[in-house]
């Protein structure tokens, strides 16, 4: 039993976390909807999971480097530590993608002025 893929995990985490807070891109953006984003993204992977280990086509490789903690049969713990990560690093990508060519959007708690 080791922590060490786990330990990977939430160092790739904290990464995202720091880049996200240098150019504002997810949380630091609006902290309501990246959790609101956040949140919804991890739970239709695990249940992506979920159901593709109760159809047997997913199951728990073995590896030393996993701590061996299982949140439900064939679903380790890190696993929800790498769904959490993929999707901030997805909605870091986006929004760093937005940010790199120049793509405004409108928010709607910010009008934009109408020209006069």
């Amino acid at each position: 039993m080791s922590v060490l893929y786990l330990v990977t995990l939430l160092v790739s985490l904290a990464g995202m976390v720091v880049l996200d807070r240098r150019f504002r891109l997810f949380f630091w953006a609006s902290a309501r909807r990246a959790a609101i984003v956040l949140a919804v993204g991890v739970a239709f992977l695990l249940v992506w999971d979920l159901s593709g280990i109760g159809l047997g086509i997913f199951y728990r490789g073995e590896t030393d480097l996993m701590t061996g903690v299982q949140l439900a049969p064939e679903l380790p713990l890190e696993e929800f530590f790498f769904l959490t990560f993929l999707c901030y690093l997805t909605m870091n990508l986006v929004q760093g993608a937005r940010l790199a060519f120049g793509v405004r959007t409108q928010r709607p708690d910010h009008p934009t002025k109408e020209p006069a």
